[in-house]
């Protein structure tokens, strides 16, 4: 298991982001992105993954196609990265860092309105 204090963990999905082509990163409108320890249940139930499954990162919001211009105010979509699970999932900080740029990419993916079958990881 890697281990990341939670600081050097945050510092690592910022950099991450920071990472990304400018394209998209002009195009992070209104989107939290956030550390947390561990999913919750209702993750599991959004996602639809296993219990006994590891969760290691989820998009809450509608899909980037589903946005609509005049919607009503709401509550701006969320990315979490659970930091638990990440750590769990790998044995070096190097493999911990390419797992956190994988999963914040996956999940930027689903803000962008692309499903998990649509992306490589």
């Amino acid at each position: 298991m890697a281990r990341l204090s939670r600081r050097d963990f945050e510092a690592l999905v910022e950099e991450a982001l920071q990472e990304l082509p400018p394209e998209f990163q002009r195009r992070l409108h209104n989107v939290v992105i956030a550390v947390e320890e561990e999913p919750s249940e209702e993750d599991y139930d959004l996602t639809d993954t296993p219990d006994d499954a590891d969760l290691l990162g989820v998009y809450r919001g509608p899909l980037g196609t589903q946005r609509h211009f005049d919607e009503l105010p709401v509550l701006p979509p969320q990315i979490a990265i659970f930091r638990g699970p990440i750590l769990r999932a790998t044995s070096t900080r190097r493999e911990a860092i390419d797992e956190i740029k994988d999963t914040v990419v996956h999940e930027l993916g689903h803000y962008f309105g692309l499903e998990d079958e649509d992306m490589d990881y």
